[in-house]
Order: structure tokens, then sequence, then C-alpha cells
């Protein structure tokens, strides 16, 4: 699959930006609050230092990881808004490996949001089955699709506010589509993200929302969605659920949570990973 640059990598996006799970599909994480607000300066930080220490210690850690990470990229193939749009809703509950080798064929078979609209249900269905919750997504997408065709002539609005009022679209899948189609900068608060920003001592708040908003607050916002591959890399290779590979870490002199993983090098390095697996 090619890129919407025409090239066989996906086009940087130019420091730029995140929505949710569908509804119906177990683990929905949507929500179409506004973010709340940014910590005051005075406010006490989840690690106890001041806020200008957390600020500096947040930036030299995401120099770090663009040194680790200099080709980090949105991990699901598109070629268009629809697509990642689509394949961002497919990809609740599953891993991007396996939204990537569903979405060719359905893309091949229903190339417009047209197309998915009227889509042979059971068809449909077939095609979703290896993602999981196949009737529940098959469900979503022909509702999104019959919503982009009737409010926006079939078109992904480029707006966050009409993006998130889609079926099944809120702030993590809006801000997705707009940091990697549209260039709007924003952060993606998935499961690996909002785990090491409660890890890097970024925020306390386990809220998708007001962790967005916290940890927006201590970067640029050119950097907001580049910052989100990153770190959603560094979650899926190196820094894990039940078992972070702190011995190996990058980051690990810059790291609160040093130590709640095996911090010999080189039972650390047995825990590497080198690409997605969720």
């Amino acid at each position: 699959m090619t890129w919407a640059n025409g090239s066989g990598r996906p086009r940087p996006p130019a420091e730029r930006g995140p929505g949710t799970y569908p509804l119906g599909v177990p683990g929905d994480a949507s929500t179409t609050a506004q973010p709340a607000a940014a910590a005051p300066p005075g406010a006490p930080t989840p690690t106890g230092e001041t806020r200008l220490a957390l600020v500096r210690r947040a930036r030299r850690m995401y120099r770090e990881l663009v040194r680790l990470y200099p080709d980090a990229h949105c991990e699901l193939d598109f070629e268009n808004p629809l697509q990642l749009l689509v394949a961002t809703v497919l990809s609740a509950q599953t891993t991007d490996r396996r939204v990537n080798a569903v979405t060719p064929g359905l893309f091949a078979r229903f190339p417009t949001a047209a197309d998915l609209a009227g889509a042979d249900r059971v068809e449909l269905e077939g095609i979703l089955r290896p993602t999981g919750f196949y009737r529940a997504k098959a469900d979503n997408v022909i509702r999104l699709a019959q919503a982009l065709c009737e409010r926006h002539g079939g078109e992904v609005p480029g707006d966050q506010d009409d993006l998130v009022k889609l079926p099944g679209v809120g702030r993590k899948t809006a801000n997705v589509v707009l940091g990697n189609a549209f260039g709007v900068p924003g952060i993606t608060v998935d499961t690996h993200f909002g785990r090491l920003a409660r890890r890097f001592g970024w925020t306390a708040q386990t809220d998708p929302v007001r962790a967005e908003r916290e940890v927006g607050s201590l970067f640029e916002p050119k950097d907001w969605t580049m910052l989100s591959h990153r770190v959603i890399w560094h979650g899926r290779r190196v820094c894990h659920a039940r078992k972070p590979a702190c011995g190996a870490c990058g980051l690990a002199r810059m790291c609160p949570a040093f130590g709640e993983g095996p911090t010999d090098p080189d039972a650390a390095r047995s825990l590497l990973r080198d690409g997605p697996r969720a």
C-alpha cells in the first residue's frame, strides 16, 4: 500500500496529531467532552517536582524519544482520510497488524463512503471478521459512512467538532485522523500513551481527556502528534504494561518509574519487541 504522498512511507505529519473506539465495541472510551483545564503553574505535579522542572524533564525525555524513534509514524496503513478513519475505528480491541491485513481488501471492495454506506452487511461482516467484534464493527462502519454521505458529501471533515459528531468517533479517533491526514496537532491518548504518561510522571490522570490536556501543556503544540507516535512506539516496544524493560530503556535515568520492570540489562533486553503488538 502506498501513502497519500505517493511514496511507500507515510508523509511526516509536520509535527501534527487524536478520538476513540467505536460505539458498541467493548473497550469503548469515546467521549466528546471538552478537555479539562491544565493545572495552574503553582499546582503540585505528580512527582512533586516544580512545574518548571517537570516541563524540562518531559522535554528532555521527548528529545531522547526522537533519537530512539526517528522514523515513528502512524502504524495503520492508509491512503486517504476515509481509510484512516475507518481503520482507526476497526483498531478497537485488535492489533494494527490485523487491521492492516484486512483493510486492503475492504477498500478494494468498498473504496468510497457511499460504497461503505450501501455495503451488504453479511459481506462486510465476513471481511471484518478477523478484527474481532465484527458484527458491531460492521454496523459502526455502515452508520459512520452513511453519516459522512448525509452530512459531508461523503468526505471526511477536517474539523474536530464535526468529526466527534459522527457515529462512533470521539476525541482519540478524531485526533488520529486530524493529526495524520490533515496536519492538525493533537495528542492520541490510547492505552500505551496513558500508561507511559503516568509512569513518566507527566500526569496522574486516568481520564483520557484530562490526560491529553495535562500532557499537552508540557510541550509545544507542533510536537504533539509526533510525541504521540513516539510514546506509543516506546510503549509497544519497551515500556510494556506488565513488565517494562527498564534495564534496556533509553529513558531510564529520567523516569520516576524505573525499577517497575527488570533492571538487569540482559533480562530487560529479552523483553524488547521490534514491532507493534497492539
